[in-house]
């Protein structure tokens, strides 16, 4: 449950107004289709990853429980988004209410915390695969990975909490036009009439923390990952080694390289139609492309693939 401190006599808002991504009504059909397109591929994309791994006994491994989970998240995170974008599309007043905008905040926040801890876990379970095999089996077993999924999404929930909460106790008495296409924090500040700098100072910090100490296990986990391929003597056996991480350094790139560029550069820097652009593509690509990423680069998927379509 999210508790939200607002004092409704200080704020005249009880509706945003999202401008959306493009004002030109001749681009909203065209978008609307195209958006609705990567939807369904989302949609279809982690339900088929989440379906064949709950069904075929050979993916039923910590590493695939770990996809499993953020396939979860990619299509918790679009669902988040995408459908009030597609509604807002199609609609002439492409509005939400307050409270309905603190919620889309909260689970937007919750979901982009989660992936980003839990490609910090699938991380960890590489370097624990590749460097300690034979301890592997007792390192992450059943116990472990449950408690690593839990804490991750503890961790998001409370990270979100706080997120929410600090933004939504300021005071919204000047615009209700959010100059974005869904609830975020940077044009939710832009729109208060209180001041912000201890708000973006407390979630900076907070977000740091999160991003930097996620991105520090994914580093160091594959600075001890690339060390152990290559001190293997075997060529096939560094290539088959890495081909298992390969997918998983692809999401990563792709999900901190638009995070970072987004939220840790300076606000000199920024440009509304750059923020607008970078967050489809986190928002929206990302989820569909993690599937396709984890599917078209992995032999075990596309072995289960095959035995599922065999027994259709």
């Amino acid at each position: 449950m999210i508790h939200i401190m607002v004092d409704v006599n200080q704020t005249s808002v009880t509706t945003f107004v999202f401008l959306g991504l493009t004002n030109n009504p001749k681009l909203q059909v065209p978008l609307f289709a195209l958006f609705l397109l990567v939807y369904v591929i989302t949609l279809l994309g982690n339900l088929g990853i989440t379906f064949l791994i709950k069904n075929d006994s050979s993916l039923q491994t910590p590493m695939y429980f770990f996809l499993s989970n953020l396939s979860w998240v990619d299509l918790s995170y679009s669902s988040v988004i995408t459908p009030q974008l597609l509604v807002n599309f199609l609609s002439d007043t492409k509005s939400i209410s307050f409270y309905g905008c603190a919620v889309q905040l909260f689970c937007f926040s919750l979901c982009a915390t989660s992936e980003c801890l839990l490609l910090a876990v699938m991380a960890y379970d590489r370097y624990v695969a590749i460097c300690y095999p034979l301890l592997y089996p007792v390192i992450i077993n059943q116990k472990m990975c449950v408690q690593l999924v839990s804490a991750a999404f503890s961790g998001s929930a409370l990270n979100a909490a706080v997120q929410t909460s600090l933004t939504f106790s300021l005071s919204f008495c000047r615009s209700n036009e959010i100059d974005h296409f869904f609830c975020d924090m940077p044009p939710l500040w832009k729109l208060s009439c209180s001041d912000t700098s201890i708000n973006e100072m407390v979630i900076f910090i907070i977000s740091l923390s999160f991003g930097v100490s996620s991105c520090g296990i994914i580093m160091i986990s594959y600075a001890y990952i690339i060390s152990s391929i290559l001190g293997m003597h075997s060529t096939e056996g560094r290539k088959n080694t890495f081909s298992t991480c390969a997918s998983h350094i692809t999401a990563v790139s792709l999900f901190y390289g638009t995070i970072f560029f987004m939220y840790l550069r300076p606000n000199s820097n920024s440009s509304v139609t750059q923020d607008k652009v970078t967050s489809v593509f986190y928002t929206v690509v990302n989820p569909m492309l993690n599937p396709l990423i984890y599917s078209l680069r992995n032999k075990d998927v596309k072995r289960a693939v095959k035995r599922m379509y065999r027994r259709m």
